[in-house]
C-alpha cells in the first residue's frame, strides 16, 4: 500500500504542474493506465488534451526508448495527427524493399510505442480508426501473415473535437468499446485560467517542467496491484446488475455488454488505488459509472441520455446503501 499511494501521489503532482485546475481528470487519466486500458478525451481544441498526453509520457521513465538507445530517457511517446488523406499503413507500418538483404522489410509505424497520441482522431476515416482497433483490445498487430506483438506497456490517449465539428466522423462502436473511459475536460475557474496566463511560458515548457517520477518498471508493478484491489461479491454483482438492465432500460437502444462490465470493474479497482485504498466502495461506482459505461451505449433519443444511466446507478446504489456491506 505505501509503495503505489507514495508513487500515485509523485505522478499525479508532477502531471498537476502542466494541467492545472484538472486534478479529477488527472485521477481518471491515471486509472486507465493502471487498468492497462485507453482513454478517450473529448472536448474543443486548446483544453489541454495533448499537454495531458505529454505530461504523462515525460513522467515516466524507461521502456522502449531505453532499450534503444541505452541510456536513461522517457518512455517512448508518439503522437499520430488524424487527418481525412491518413492511410492504415501510416500507422502500422509497410514493407519496403531493402536494396542490401534484396527483401521487403517491415518498417514499423508509430503504433510501435508506449505512450501513444491520437489526436483528433475522428478526423481520419472509419477504415484508418479501425487500424486501432486490434492493437487496443489484444497488444499486437498483424500484417500479412506475421503478428508483431506490442511492449506490455502501450497506453493510448486518444483526443476528439465534439462530433458536431465540421470535419468529423463519427466513431465506430467497436472502436469506442476499446476505450476504457471517455472524458470530456472542460474550460478551467476564472482564477486557475488567470493563473495559467500568468505562467504560460513555464507551463508549456514540458521537458523541463514535468520530471521523470516513475519508471517503466513501476508503472508495471502499479498495474499487477491495481488487479489484487478487493471488491466486494456484492459489488460485482451491482456492476452486472447495471450492465443488465442497460440492456432493458426502454431509453437504450444498445447496452452494456459484458466486455464493459469487465472494464468497469478493472476501473474501478484502478480508482480506488488511485484514492489510495485496496478495496472497491460504492462511492467508486458512483464516480466511475459515467465515464466508463455511457460511451458505449446507443440511446433512443437525446431526452434520454441524461437521464436513464444516471436512473438505473441510482437504483444500484440504493440497493446497496440498504444493505449495509460496508468496506469488506
Amino acid at each position: 500500500m505505501e509503495f503505489h499511494t507514495e508513487k500515485l501521489k509523485l505522478l499525479t503532482d508532477n502531471i498537476s504542474q502542466t494541467i492545472r485546475g484538472k486534478e479529477t481528470e488527472i485521477r481518471y487519466v491515471i486509472t486507465c493506465l493502471l487498468s492497462r486500458g485507453h482513454i478517450l478525451l473529448e472536448d474543443n481544441p486548446g483544453s489541454g488534451k495533448t499537454m495531458m498526453a505529454k505530461a504523462l509520457a515525460q513522467s515516466i521513465s524507461g521502456g522502449l526508448n531505453e532499450r534503444s538507445s541505452g541510456t536513461t530517457e522517457t518512455v517512448a511517446f508518439r503522437r499520430i495527427q488524424f487527418t481525412p488523406d491518413l492511410l492504415p499503413m501510416d500507422l502500422i507500418g509497410s514493407h519496403i524493399f531493402d536494396d542490401e538483404k534484396k527483401e521487403f522489410i517491415f518498417k514499423k509505424g508509430p503504433l510501435f510505442t508506449n505512450v501513444l497520441l491520437a489526436d483528433e482522431i475522428n478526423r481520419a476515416s472509419p477504415k484508418v480508426q479501425s487500424a486501432l482497433l486490434e492493437c487496443m483490445a489484444e497488444n499486437q498487430i498483424s500484417v500479412g501473415e506475421k503478428t508483431w506483438h506490442l511492449d506490455k506497456f502501450f497506453f493510448t490517449i486518444a483526443t476528439q473535437n465534439p462530433i458536431e465539428s465540421e470535419g468529423t466522423y463519427p466513431l465506430p462502436a467497436a472502436q469506442l468499446d476499446r476505450f476504457f473511459m471517455k472524458i470530456s475536460f472542460g474550460y478551467v475557474s476564472t482564477e486557475t485560467e488567470i493563473g495559467i496566463y500568468n505562467d504560460y511560458l513555464h507551463i508549456n515548457d514540458v521537458r523541463n517542467q514535468v520530471k521523470q517520477v516513475l519508471s517503466y518498471d513501476d508503472v508495471i508493478r502499479l498495474q499487477q496491484e491495481a488487479e489484487q484491489v478487493y471488491i466486494h461479491p456484492e459489488l460485482v454483482k451491482a456492476v452486472a446488475n447495471i450492465a443488465q438492465a442497460t440492456r432493458k432500460h426502454p431509453d437504450i437502444t444498445v447496452g452494456c455488454s459484458v466486455r464493459g462490465g469487465i472494464t468497469f470493474i478493472r476501473c474501478l479497482k484502478s480508482w480506488a488505488m488511485v484514492n489510495q485504498r485496496n478495496y472497491v466502495t460504492e462511492d467508486d461506482i458512483r464516480a466511475l459509472a459515467h465515464v466508463v459505461l455511457h460511451h458505449r451505449m446507443v440511446f433512443r433519443n437525446r431526452d434520454g441520455i441524461a437521464r436513464a444511466l444516471q436512473s438505473i446507478v441510482d437504483a444500484e446504489i440504493s440497493r446497496l446503501s440498504k444493505m449495509s456491506i460496508g468496506n469488506k
